[in-house]
């Protein structure tokens, strides 16, 4: 599944600190047994999540309790009370390979449709911890040498064999625009 979860406009950015640091230990104690956080990018008013599930009712019980963690964090961080979520969540499974590899793209090289020269890797992203990258690994696309995934490791087909059969991602590659 490909989840996005859009900020309330008074939060602020979700990628300023201390903001993000309380949303990325949220998110990374968000996965259980029936279901995983996979990839996730953080945006400054939304973020896109790469998920997986046992089934249905794993899925909506383990959004709506990511949705709870991740609030539950942010709020202190962000010296505030009330609501951080705007709605509830906006959810598109992915059935295909070709559907996954978009999705992965979107996720992890979403900051490059908004951040004007952004070269690397989104620092707000698990693109660190993407072992889908095409070519050799350049040092500064590696992961922080003593710190543990902040993500699941995926365990679908899809998402660990199936989207690598539509090539796998070059680090300088834009996720498509609506409708082209």
């Amino acid at each position: 599944m490909h989840a996005t979860l859009r900020a309330v406009a008074a939060l602020g950015s979700l990628r300023d600190c201390p903001v993000f640091t309380a949303l990325e230990a949220a998110l990374a104690a968000a996965s259980s047994v029936a279901f995983r956080v996979v990839h996730y990018s953080v945006q400054h008013d939304h973020v896109h999540l790469i998920l997986e599930a046992t089934d249905r009712e794993a899925l909506l019980s383990g959004l709506r309790g990511l949705a709870i963690r991740t609030a539950r964090a942010v709020n202190p961080a962000a010296k505030r009370h009330g609501r951080v979520w705007a709605d509830r969540y906006h959810l598109r499974e992915l059935r295909t390979p070709r559907e996954v590899r978009a999705a992965l793209v979107y996720v992890l090289q979403n900051w490059r449709k908004t951040v004007r020269g952004a070269e690397n890797l989104d620092p707000c992203a698990t693109g660190y911890w993407f072992d889908g990258w095409r070519g050799p690994r350049p040092r500064w696309s590696l992961p922080p040498p003593d710190e543990a995934p902040p993500v699941r490791a995926a365990r679908t087909w899809l998402l660990t064999t199936g989207w690598r059969r539509r090539g796998l991602i070059v680090f300088n590659e834009q996720p498509r625009l609506a409708g082209a």
